[in-house]
């Protein structure tokens, strides 16, 4: 059985992933789809290369990762096949994989090249089963010219101080910062610290998990992906603390 995941920003309410699934499953029926999500924000292609990087550790080798967000983003936008690690990804190309894997070798990213006719079903379809009946990439098509690369949103780290930003808002409106935790701990160098998520009533611990503060308190915490989240015990930190995605957290070292 191919497992075949799917990222999009197609949104749950139309038609277009079952367009997706049926398309695959006519040219490859032996597949298992796995929804990653299908609510990525229009065109934000720095969401779901957050969600990749976060899920695909946990497939198996051979996996086929489909990223179809943002998919028309030029007027003639092209699509990439890459093998990475043992699985298998598909997707525009509009830099979001650059934003997946720091060390990407553009020359490992092959065109997929099925003529100017293809839908964009018909292209993420006959690549699924051209790969799941074992074909090469080479054979998919050449080597991509002109390979889209984006610089993620970075903290900007000093001595005494890191600029952080809000990655992303979870489902629960958790605040994702896009610091990670050996990031943190290595400018920190056991100092003490305040994280200020706005100007007074700042952070001064990290805690294990959510219940070692009281309901209704803020926290913050490393969670299972590494980065820094601010949180609210039993709420929605998002809502009540007022914080938006790349909305900048300052942390001071003492």
């Amino acid at each position: 059985m191919q497992i075949v995941s799917l990222t999009t920003d197609f949104g749950i309410a139309d038609y277009f992933v079952a367009d997706l699934k049926a398309s695959i499953l006519s040219q490859y029926a032996a597949v298992q789809f796995v929804d990653v999500s299908h609510q990525i924000a229009s065109h934000d292609i720095m969401q779901a290369a957050y969600y990749i990087q976060n899920v695909k550790k946990s497939f198996p080798v051979g996996t086929i990762h489909i990223v179809a967000v943002y998919n028309y983003y030029s007027e003639h936008s092209k699509f990439v096949a890459i093998e990475k690690d043992g699985q298998y990804f598909l997707g525009p190309n509009n830099g979001v994989f650059s934003l997946v894997f720091d060390d990407l070798d553009p020359s490992t990213v092959r065109e997929i090249d099925f003529g100017d006719e293809m839908s964009l079903t018909q292209i993420f379809s006959n690549a699924v089963a051209l790969i799941s009946n074992g074909i090469p990439l080479e054979d998919i098509g050449p080597v991509i010219s002109g390979f889209q690369s984006k610089l993620p949103i970075s903290p900007v780290i000093r001595q005494s101080q890191i600029r952080a930003t809000i990655l992303h808002i979870d489902h629960f409106n958790n605040a994702v910062i896009n610091i990670t935790k050996e990031q943190f701990e290595r400018i920190r160098a056991g100092r003490r610290f305040e994280i200020y998520y706005k100007q007074t009533n700042p952070i001064r611990r990290i805690s294990k998990h959510y219940a070692e503060v009281a309901v209704g308190e803020v926290l913050a915490l490393f969670d299972s992906t590494g980065y820094l989240v601010i949180a609210i015990n039993m709420d929605r930190a998002s809502d009540q603390l007022n914080l938006i995605k790349n909305e900048t957290i300052q942390i001071n070292f003492i």
